[in-house]
């Protein structure tokens, strides 16, 4: 059905360095309940709703997507909260959403998420009540409120980043015994002189 596969596109734009692979698998979405309204192109799907395609997988409790006569999609998940979850392209890596509510404007490609926003990809992770990532120009904006909102008191974004182990093989200094160390040179033997005390020869 057109409006299902509409839907979609929301949980696809939330990893825009998700497993590319993912795009040419099947699409499945699972609701208790969907209402297809043409005269005014909207689909609203309800109650458990759970879409997949590939390592991608999308919670909610309501998606709703709308089209406009340019037969541009604006989508909106509600959930408590949205989840989603992808693997990364060419790393083994997820990367995880987690928002009271998720938006996807597929005219201008930007991705919203709301209250609670949470993003995680690997132990890195960042935290706001506002979560915008603009996936053309690769612009992310972190906020304690959405734009145009005062946000709460003592308001605070926050971003946990895991420092990359740094590979010692092949470096200079490496310690003896690693892989790709280079072999260090024995230090010459040490010359001792007699004991000039008394009872020497």
């Amino acid at each position: 059905m057109r409006a299902a596969a509409l839907a979609l596109a929301a949980a696809l734009a939330l990893a825009a360095h998700a497993e590319r692979a993912d795009r040419d698998k099947e699409i499945v979405v699972n609701a208790d309940k969907l209402t297809a309204d043409d005269a005014n192109r909207t689909s609203v799907f309800e109650g458990n709703v759970v879409i997949t395609q590939g390592t991608m997988r999308m919670t909610a409790n309501r998606v709703t997507v709308r089209e406009d006569p340019l037969r541009h999609k604006f989508y909106v998940a509600y959930g408590a909260p949205v989840t989603f979850r992808q693997k990364r392209d060419n790393v083994d890596e997820y990367v995880e959403g987690y928002a009271q509510r998720a938006e996807f404007d597929d005219l201008n490609d930007i991705v919203k998420l709301y209250e609670n926003a949470r993003v995680k990809s690997n132990q890195n992770e960042i935290t706001g009540n506002f979560i915008s990532y603009d996936v053309n120009r690769e612009l992310a904006q972190v906020t304690g409120a959405p734009p145009g909102t005062a946000p709460p008191p003592n308001s605070r974004i926050k971003m946990t980043i895991i420092p990359a182990k740094k590979e010692e093989a092949g470096k200079p200094g490496a310690a003896p015994g690693k892989a790709g160390a280079a072999p260090q040179e024995a230090a010459p033997p040490v010359a001792l002189k007699p004991d000039a005390g008394p009872g020497t020869r």
